[in-house]
């Protein structure tokens, strides 16, 4: 085995070769031994094919292959060594650390492989067997606290450092092996297990999200379990990890969700765990929700170790999850004052420069609950984006890349709608334009005033913003939604009654809270159209099903106080809502049918610009005569501009006077000739 080109450069390749040399001479006593009571040294078949003379020869080859004969004290280096220090982070005793020597040579000269299927008798077996091991180091193999060392539960098998293999075989022919992630951090070298490249996040200190140094106290103070709880677009990864850096760690960051699909997690974990060890790290796991219900071994096993871990989630901690009490703390969310600033940062982080001036990522985040890693995944998908349009930065990709960190969740329980219509396009009342823009306010701003300005209310309270669009059919109360979704950069999600609603007992508010569930991972506005539905009254209890009708309401009303999003309710019926919603709800804003002034705003809007118009049309005849809602309107410009394609022509007066007759007939309404004036004529 050639030494280094410079040893002194390579105090820990110093240090196990000069260990390795001890067992070297004890191998060659031991073979020594071996020739001279071997009673047939002379048998051919003698372990297969290895004779005296050959190991004599592979003892003999110092010249290249040897280790350094010159050996300073325990090692020859002038500091501590990594074997040094893994032994006592591990609580290895003398024996273990001999032990863990016979076992590591073979990886570092391939001539003790030859050496130990000579001494096992069998060439096969090339790995120091476990009698062999007790055997070199001068101790008795009935020995009860030797074989101990190398039982199950034993620092150096429960620490991961070495295998015992062919479980099958006794207990002191059993092979013994040390990983190779252990030989390779022996040697100077950090490269995390790959083992671990599917369960691992890249978890990074943050600046500017909460006082890590309270945390960092207490951890370095010995307190090995932390969990900190966090709401939608909480630091608990970042306060986490920079507490940790602080507290004199490194961070080894956990995905919890892929670490519960993982096909062995507990192999997994035990390999995390060895890694923590070895480079001196803390584990912060998050999400803890995601193995909570369904896999809380996987928490009983991460808290039941020698390594310091910080959990985050947004679940109550069960004290069932852990032997250990852990030390509960709240994790601050990314407010808006810090929002831009780590969005900027990580803009620079991806080689696109300095943000262009006019961007204000301040003001277009700031209706996002975004996590650090997300704002770090949104300026990323902002940039990929901007260079896929030309390289310019744009607000639309800023609010692109921050809907891209929107969980899919949400998409298997409502319908997404990405925004299209703007405030131009809504046709309103003075007031009811005002509300609208009221709202966006408050979901611009609710981080400002509920968190900063600390304007929440107790009673566990979110900081949720919630609203209630009243009005007819057609008045304009999903497009107004679709508006504000536009208008905050966030997507539509509406809620499809039939993923909600259930015949079976209880099983509608199950399908609410999963709706909420995962709507609290997405930066978006929930619509709840015709929300009479499952929004309806209270009434007194006359029967069971009363009772359990009463029982779905109470749960609405609970969880909507606690929902964090922004929610917006829509209903033909307002008379038919409980009362109690009314309170909950930030704005209440009616929609009436348009007055005629309006209703020749809807006219011309939805007949576009595009479409030919003969010169006959008399749209102030329609405005003023027929009474009827921006749906309605929508649908009859839609059905004239069908007939106008079929007769390859302009819409003309007959076109659109054809069409109304059709909405009236969809809507069971009679033909006047009061309403249709000079026109009834043109009714076929």
């Amino acid at each position: 085995m050639t030494p280094p080109d410079h040893p002194d450069d390579d105090l820990n390749l110093r240090h196990l070769l000069a260990r390795a040399t001890v067992v070297e001479q004890r191998v060659r006593r031991a073979v020594d031994a071996r020739q001279h009571s071997d009673p047939d040294p002379e048998d051919a078949f003698r372990g297969l094919y290895l004779t005296d003379e050959n190991i004599a020869r592979l003892l003999d080859e110092e010249g290249a292959r040897g280790f350094p004969d010159t050996v300073a004290g325990d090692g020859g280096t002038a500091g501590p060594s990594r074997l040094t220090a893994l032994a006592t982070d591990f609580g290895l005793t003398p024996l273990d650390t001999e032990i863990l020597l016979i076992a590591l040579v073979p990886d570092l000269d391939d001539r003790f492989e030859a050496f130990y299927g000579y001494l096992n008798d069998d060439v096969t077996r090339r790995r120091p067997s476990i009698g062999l091991a007790l055997g070199l180091c001068g101790v008795s193999p009935a020995d009860a606290a030797a074989r101990g060392r190398l039982a199950a539960g034993a620092p150096l098998r429960d620490g991961g450092l070495l295998l015992a293999e062919d479980l099958d075989r006794p207990f002191l022919s059993r092979a013994l092996r040390v990983p190779d992630r252990v030989t390779a951090h022996l040697l100077g070298d950090d490269t995390r297990d790959p083992r671990l490249a599917d369960v691992t996040a890249p978890w990074e200190a943050v600046g500017g999200v909460g006082d890590p140094a309270a945390l960092a106290r207490v951890l370095a103070g010995g307190v090995p379990l932390v969990y900190l709880s966090e709401d939608q677009g909480g630091a608990g990864t970042a306060l986490a990890a920079s507490a940790l850096e602080r507290a004199g760690r490194s961070v080894l960051g956990v995905d919890l969700a892929r670490l519960a699909a993982d096909p062995a997690p507990a192999d997994a974990v035990r390999t995390l765990v060895r890694e923590a060890r070895l480079t001196g790290a803390g584990l912060v796991c998050a999400p803890l929700d995601a193995v909570s219900r369904e896999h809380p071994q996987l928490l009983r096993l991460l808290t039941a170790t020698p390594v310091p871990a910080v959990m985050v989630g947004r679940v109550p901690w069960d004290a069932s999850w852990s032997g250990v009490p852990p030390l509960l703390v709240h994790a601050p969310r990314v407010e808006p004052s810090a929002r831009g600033a780590l969005w900027g940062e990580a803009y620079r982080r991806t080689g696109s420069g300095a943000v262009p001036v006019g961007i204000d990522p301040d003001h277009l985040l700031a209706p996002f609950l975004l996590t650090p890693e997300q704002v770090r995944g949104a300026a990323l998908s902002a940039a990929q984006a901007a260079r896929l349009d030309g390289g310019t930065l744009t607000p639309d990709h800023v609010r692109r890349g921050a809907r891209a960190q929107n969980a899919a969740g949400l998409d298997r329980l409502a319908r997404r709608i990405e925004p299209t219509v703007t405030w131009d396009d809504l046709v309103l009342p003075p007031d009811a334009h005002a509300q609208l823009r009221e709202l966006t306010a408050r979901a611009r701003h609710r981080d400002r005033v509920l968190g900063e300005w600390a304007m929440r209310p107790g009673g566990g309270r979110g900081r949720g913003v919630s609203a209630l669009f009243a009005g007819d059919s057609g008045t304009g109360k999903t497009m107004s939604a679709e508006v504000i979704a536009a208008d905050l950069g966030l997507d539509l999600y509406t809620v499809d009654l039939a993923t909600v609603i259930d015949k079976y007992v209880g099983e509608t508010e199950k399908n609410l809270e999963r709706i909420f569930t995962e709507a609290a991972g997405v930066n978006g506005v929930l619509l709840f159209d015709e929300a009479d539905a499952i929004f309806g009254k209270r009434s007194d209890v006359k029967d069971a099903h009363d009772r359990y009708a009463n029982v779905e309401s109470a749960y609405l009303l609970q969880r909507m106080e606690s929902f964090d999003g922004l929610a917006i309710l829509a209903t033909n019926l307002r008379a038919n809502l409980d009362d109690a919603f009314t309170r909950r709800l930030d704005l209440v804003i009616d929609f009436p049918v348009p007055d005629p002034a309006q209703r020749l705003l809807l006219w011309n809007r939805c007949l576009g610009t595009v479409l030919p118009r003969a010169a006959d049309l008399d749209l102030a005849f329609c405005a003023e005569n027929f009474e009827l809602a921006g749906g309605n309107i929508r649908s009859i410009a839609v059905t004239a501009a069908y007939l106008a394609a079929d007769t390859d022509g302009a819409v003309t007066m007959a076109t659109l006077i054809h069409a109304v007759q059709r909405e009236y007939q969809k809507l069971g309404r009679l033909t006047l000739a009061s309403e249709f004036g000079p026109y009834l004529g043109l009714i076929t």
